[in-house]
């Protein structure tokens, strides 16, 4: 395998945000035969179930300023190894009995995650090995103005950092898939 670069970067210019504005998780299977077709780009351009066809997301929206995607990069030089830890630090506003089954759920099993950022991009944390909860926390407050609400943290690792979606937009993040995945929203 040929460890080359083959591109280098200029300075872009500052015209990107922060942040993300929903989760899309899918429950995961170790079993199941979910197909995620990734270019030559690196990007997904379809993901689909090869039984049913098109798979099922949940959203969470998560507006605000405490929510984020972070990829860390583990090499060993010694082991000849590395592989891209992704982790997903969540806030979810309010407290409910809903939301406190399905987290419960959430931590119990595996997911993958579709991150869909401010900028329009979108990510898919857990591609091959699902990401799961790794952390959280469910909060009161304590002043009028504290959250009430939940944390949570979900970690992956992958072999490759998080792939983009091809052609999410700021409106759509699977718009550019062959497949889209049916979207559940809350209530």
């Amino acid at each position: 395998m040929a460890c080359d670069l083959t591109l280098g970067r200029l300075e872009p210019c500052k015209d990107s945000l922060g942040g993300i504005k929903a989760l899309y998780f899918e429950n995961f299977a170790a079993d199941d035969t979910i197909t995620y077709d990734v270019t030559n780009t690196d990007e997904i351009t379809d993901i689909q179930v090869a039984a049913t066809g098109a798979i099922t997301v949940y959203k969470y929206d998560v507006k605000g300023d405490n929510s984020n995607l972070e990829q860390n990069i583990n090499s060993s030089r010694d082991n000849g190894t590395t592989f891209f830890e992704q982790i997903i630090n969540a806030t979810l506003k309010k407290l409910d009995v809903a939301t406190h089954k399905e987290l419960k759920l959430m931590a119990h099993g595996r997911t993958r995650v579709f991150v869909h950022t401010n900028n329009g991009d979108a990510f898919c944390v857990g591609v091959e090995f699902g990401a799961e909860v790794t952390g959280g926390t469910v909060v009161t407050g304590s002043a009028l103005g504290d959250l009430s609400g939940y944390t949570i943290v979900l970690t992956a690792q992958e072999k490759t950092p998080a792939n983009f979606l091809q052609g999410a937009t700021a409106a759509d993040p699977f718009a550019g898939l062959t497949t889209a995945p049916t979207v559940v929203e809350g209530t």
